[in-house]
């Protein structure tokens, strides 16, 4: 048994979430963990909303309310949302939290106490609107570098260099368009250069393990590492935890700092809530536990670079050297899982232009496991992805309803007819034992993908599976042998509800609810495939809030599990359901996009 931390990015709290976010760290690692239970380890899944920053204040002030009430209001959409989609969170929080404050400050401390934090003054960007720092991210101007137009305040997204606002050639506010005011301003630094080597040893002995595209993302940041700042001229996050700083009104850690240590605070607040304080440790302190991050590619940075110094620094094994924290010495990242980006019909997801879907938009119209299946078998794993109406249509019904589905239901179907029950196999042929051998082995295969997060290779396996299955059933035409020889007839039947229910078995990661359906139509009874649950909790009696968790001991174990003969059977009721290709044309009409011709 291995114990397994699966991170995924932490959302903005600043708006609901589209399809394009939970393509990339969301749906992914939700496949990885349910498969990684299924094996019989020990998952921990870990994350919750990011409510601090400039960002949240902006979206405030459009909205005429405090930034707490927006956090409130979104960290609320946002787990409903992630719980539609059957994200099996162990706990998913928040970082507005007492906890996260406690631990968040705890990093910096002792970070500073080893030497990686320091002070000096620096040129601080500020709105001359609103007399607010501006986020690195929310400036916007010519690469010194390579002259690219676009280039953000805190990296150019087209040499991959990291770059300050001062830096930038004719900057501007991507809020407004102004001009900002460049200002001296004292702010502590994490100091990036003194992890430059033990970054480098790290990151190396992951060559072969990680995706390409990230590893060499990643080493090449190497190149250019530059202290950051980690606090920022705010009113609204973490409170510097020093003498002459904690009070301040207008100081607070930056949120790409704390927001990164949620992962470590939301497994001490889960570690809490179950009854056993100290239960976190297994995930984080035991050099045997595996840690797997799940993010977008413009999330890189933080997750690769950023996050694992942090750590390095809290161990005291970077270069200045230092002793670990009452946390204890911390475990980096096994793999960091970034996913390219998902563009909708040949446009960048923008909630401003209304070239979007939000989650609970989708699901109130379509299946959740169509989604999921959409984005397993065609999201972008390795490269950047364009999400089509006509697309999804077709996946839907030619592959989940035409394919799994049918399957699913003409054998159970005319089983349920013409015996009532899993009929007992009698002699197999060459064919049958080929047959179910294949798919028994399919587990190995396809579990392989799924530990290695290669999940369009697993579920084009699963579904090869399912296209033998079809092969198999329509090539023995059971319904000719029913008069002729039944014997054969109730063999056929009991190979064919095998390979169903291996199916479903290998689907599960992918098509939870589905799966569900598929194990009750073979006489299963209680769970198999769990799903999450919310529930109201507080801290020694503050405001309540919602959490993400639930329970995850249900059935579904990674093998093939041999049916049982006299189990009754009834007429299943469909899988899926056929998509009319009108939908094309009315998804495109909200988009204002063209129709299809």
């Amino acid at each position: 048994m291995r114990r397994i931390l699966s991170a995924p990015a932490w959302p903005y709290a600043n708006g609901p979430r589209h399809i394009g976010h939970v393509s990339g760290f969301a749906l992914p690692c939700d496949m990885f963990s349910r498969y990684q239970r299924m094996a019989g380890n020990k998952v921990l899944m870990v994350s919750g909303t990011d409510e601090h920053g400039t960002p949240i204040l902006v979206q405030a002030d459009a909205e005429g309310v405090s930034p707490r009430a927006l956090a409130d209001r979104y960290n609320r959409v946002i787990a409903d949302d992630l719980t539609c989609l059957g994200m099996t969170y162990d706990l998913f929080t928040r970082t507005t939290t007492r906890n996260h404050y406690a631990v968040a400050q705890e990093m910096f401390v002792r970070l500073l106490e080893n030497g990686y934090i320091f002070p000096r003054t620096a040129l601080g960007a500020i709105s001359p609107s609103t007399g607010r720092t501006l986020p690195d991210r929310y400036i916007e101007g010519i690469c010194p570098i390579c002259g690219y137009p676009h280039a953000r305040g805190d990296q150019c997204d087209n040499c991959g260099n990291q770059l300050d606002p001062a830096d930038l050639i004719d900057p501007r506010s991507r809020i407004n368009g102004e001009t900002p005011i460049f200002k001296e301003t004292e702010h502590y630094f994490l100091d990036l250069p003194a992890f430059a080597d033990a970054l480098g040893s790290w990151l190396q002995s992951k060559a072969g393990q990680w995706r390409p595209n990230v590893l060499n993302f990643s080493l090449n940041l190497l190149d250019d590492l530059q202290p950051r700042a980690i606090t920022r001229d705010l009113d609204w996050g973490v409170p510097v935890p020093l003498d002459g700083w904690r009070d301040r009104p207008d100081k607070r850690i930056y949120v790409w700092f704390d927001a990164v240590i949620g992962y470590l605070s939301a497994s001490v607040e889960w570690a809490r809530r179950s009854g056993d304080p100290d239960a976190w440790r297994a995930w984080w302190n035991d050099p045997d536990a595996e840690s797997y991050y799940f993010m977008g590619k413009d999330n890189i940075v933080f997750h690769a670079e950023i996050w694992p110094a942090m750590l390095l620094g809290y161990n005291g094994e970077g270069g200045k050297g230092g002793t670990p924290g009452r946390l204890g010495r911390l475990n980096l990242p096994t793999e960091v899982v970034s996913s390219e980006y998902l563009t909708m019909e040949g446009r960048k997801f923008s909630s401003s232009r209304a070239v979007v879907i939000y989650v609970r938009d989708f699901l109130a119209r379509y299946d959740v496991d169509a989604l999921r299946y959409y984005v397993a078998i065609a999201g972008p794993e390795n490269t950047d992805t364009d999400f089509t109406w006509s697309e999804f249509v077709r996946r839907n019904n030619d592959e989940l309803v035409a394919t799994w589905g049918n399957l699913v239901n003409r054998v159970v179907s005319f089983a349920a007819r013409t015996a009532g029950e899993i009929p007992a196999a009698g002699l197999l042929t060459d064919l049958d034992r080929d047959l179910l051998d294949r798919s028994a082995a399919a587990f190995a295969v396809v579990g392989e993908h799924l530990g290695a997060s290669r999940f369009k290779f697993a579920i084009t396996e699963a579904m090869r599976t399912v296209a033998e299955a079809n092969k198999y059933f329509s090539e023995q035409a059971p319904w000719n042998l029913r008069r002729s020889d039944p014997d054969r007839m109730r063999t056929v039947l009991h190979v064919a509800l095998q390979l169903v229910d291996d199916a479903k078995t290998l689907l599960t990661p992918f098509l939870p609810r589905s799966s569900q359906q598929v194990y009750q139509m073979l006489g299963g009874s209680g769970t198999w495939s769990d799903m999450p649950r919310i529930e109201e909790v507080d801290e020694d009696g503050g405001p309540s809030y919602p959490v993400i968790t639930g329970s995850y001991d249900g059935a579904a174990r990674w093998y093939s599990r041999p049916i049982r003969p006299g189990t009754p059977l009834a007429p299943p009721a469909p899988l899926f359901a056929k998509l009319d290709s009108a939908v094309v044309d009315e998804e495109l009409a909200r988009l204002g996009a063209p129709h299809a011709s």
